[in-house]
């Protein structure tokens, strides 16, 4: 005889014994149990998109991308930690979101600037 549709309960006595498990704690007063479970479950599945949106929002406050202020370097770097430059190995910091150099105490930073010779007559 050809079968149009075959059932197929292997797996049905798990689930109604699961069900006949809840419907028993929830009759003698345990209802409290089957809750906890429920939560435990909803929260495990929460979790991961927690944790996922909790990385960016601290990735996008944490993380600085700038360039190097000595050879133009553009590198990335967590915010509140000194550091060098990975190309040219300067003693870097972050202020006000930019990297700056990390100069030590009496120094001064002076940029050069190119001036054009004009000859004067006597």
């Amino acid at each position: 005889m050809n079968q149009i549709a075959q059932w197929n309960l292997s797996g049905i006595g798990c689930s109604l014994l699961i069900l006949l498990g809840v419907m028993g704690l929830s009759a003698v007063g345990l209802g409290w149990i089957v809750n906890g479970i429920f939560l435990a479950v909803f929260l495990l599945a929460l979790l991961p998109v927690v944790a996922v949106y909790g990385l960016r929002w601290w990735v996008k406050r944490n993380v600085v991308e700038d360039q190097c202020p000595m050879c133009g370097h553009a590198f990335a770097a967590l915010n509140q930690v000194a550091f060098n430059c990975p190309n040219c190995s300067e003693a870097l910091q972050i202020k006000d979101g930019r990297f700056v150099r990390i100069t030590p105490p009496g120094t001064i930073d002076v940029d050069a600037v190119e001036v054009d010779v004009q000859v004067l007559e006597d």
